[in-house]
């Protein structure tokens, strides 16, 4: 009998013990289910006097979205910079390529600036060369604008531009066969390397003549769409060298 007692002595505080040590994991659990909005990915917001925050989760109507290939190990890409880029853009919906760097080479120029011809009786045209742009001055669609945010020169990127941040509800016609359309509210998606940054070209002071306002610059063709006239007067690099996206339509 005392053999017996004793073992459910035992057994008794065996499972005292189990039950004491289930407690704590079990009140451990309760501040999951109450997590701090900071904790579930959305940022805190401080309130002004008198504002009334109201609960719940803000939704996101549209977002830039990105994926970094290669990070690149140069300067930091800043807005207000003149950027050389190599890129190809397409169509999210089926994939067509509507423009790329590769489908811009420029004419050969000869010592006297004229175009050297070849056999054919067309002009030799050069190796293309990464599109220059200016970002941070609305030049560019939002997406392509902004999509550069974060990367360093050398870095190659892929940018996910809703339809929102491209041309939105507006069509792009046809710019040829190399040059497909857009359709309207179309999602774009765009390869791209940084290849350099340099400072913004400082445009030429020159007054209008009896008070009329100066005209903006239309940039020529040739580079990523998105492009529109600039709210100063500028002039574009030449084409041998540079090439300026064109002007939003």
């Amino acid at each position: 009998m005392k053999t017996t007692a004793l073992v459910l002595c035992l057994a008794a505080a065996a499972a005292a013990h189990a039950q004491t040590a289930v407690k704590p994991a079990t009140a451990a659990a309760k501040p999951a289910a109450t997590a701090h909005p900071a904790a579930a990915g959305v940022s805190p917001v401080k309130y002004p006097p008198g504002v009334t925050p109201y609960p719940g989760v803000p939704k996101t109507a549209f977002s830039l979205r990105y994926q970094d290939i290669k990070v690149g190990t140069g300067a930091d890409a800043v807005p207000m910079k003149m950027y050389k880029v190599k890129y190809t853009g397409w169509r999210a919906a089926d994939g067509v390529i509507f423009d790329s760097w590769e489908k811009h080479p420029t004419p050969a120029m000869d010592k006297d600036g004229k175009p050297v011809m070849g056999d054919d009786g067309k002009p030799k045209m050069n190796a293309p060369e990464p599109a220059s742009f200016p970002v941070g001055v609305g030049r560019m669609i939002p997406g392509f604008d902004q999509g550069f945010t974060g990367m360093k020169v050398g870095g190659k990127r892929r940018i996910f531009i809703p339809w929102q941040l491209g041309y939105g509800a507006r069509e792009m016609p046809d710019r040829g066969a190399d040059h497909p359309g857009i359709p309207a509210k179309s999602d774009l998606v765009f390869d791209v390397e940084l290849v350099e940054m340099v400072d913004l070209p400082t445009p030429a002071a020159h007054p209008p003549m009896g008070g009329a306002a100066p005209h903006p610059a239309t940039p020529p063709s040739g580079a990523p769409p998105g492009a529109g006239a600039t709210t100063q007067p500028s002039t574009p690099p030449p084409a041998s060298s540079t090439t300026t996206p064109p002007p939003q339509k």
